[in-house]
């Protein structure tokens, strides 16, 4: 059952043992979320259109893992710039197929586009609501994943994205260090 209110301890418990699970991830008001993370974050538009703005890039979507069971659907990705293929942002979802028409469900389940352009293509209603801010400690492995060094400090955000007035997708999002873009 979806929340409005998902944590980032709610989404990893649908991975347990994940050795990407930040251990230091700190709440912080939207004011003191610094630029140019701030831009990146703080708004209730797609980060899927946001992070390609910001890069002047397409990104492609690559889902490192993914669960089901019934109409709710979980998967953690990254999103890439293309062609370059750097990695700007870490994201674990769950969602709600019972809300989405069959071509969508089928889609995101194939995992080829990200979720914000898969939405945005079929018109489907959403509303994106962020949660929480969070300044996040970088663990290894996603350390890795965004060719910085672990314990490397970066910032997210929880949020809730709603078909008409039912919540349809619990997400959290990790941007990669952004250093002198």
């Amino acid at each position: 059952m979806l929340t409005t209110t998902p944590t980032l301890d709610h989404l990893y418990n649908l991975f347990p043992d994940s050795p990407d699970r930040p251990t230091i991830a700190v709440e912080v008001p939207a004011h003191e979320v610094p630029e140019p993370y701030h831009r990146l974050l703080v708004h209730t538009h797609h980060m899927t259109v946001t992070v390609e703005e910001f890069y002047r890039a397409p990104v492609d979507v690559r889902v490192l893992s993914s669960r089901r069971a019934g109409n709710e659907y979980a998967r953690k990705i990254l999103l890439s710039t293309r062609p370059a293929g750097r990695v700007v942002q870490f994201g674990l979802v769950r969602i709600n197929l019972g809300v989405c028409p069959a071509t969508v469900r089928n889609e995101i389940v194939e995992g080829k586009t990200p979720l914000g352009r898969l939405l945005i293509r079929h018109d489907m209603l959403r509303r994106i609501e962020p949660i929480a801010f969070l300044r996040v400690a970088l663990p290894t492995e996603m350390a890795s994943w965004f060719n910085t060094a672990p314990g490397t400090t970066t910032f997210g955000r929880l949020g809730v994205i709603y078909t008409g007035d039912c919540p349809a997708v619990e997400v959290l999002e990790i941007l990669a260090p952004v250093v002198g873009e």
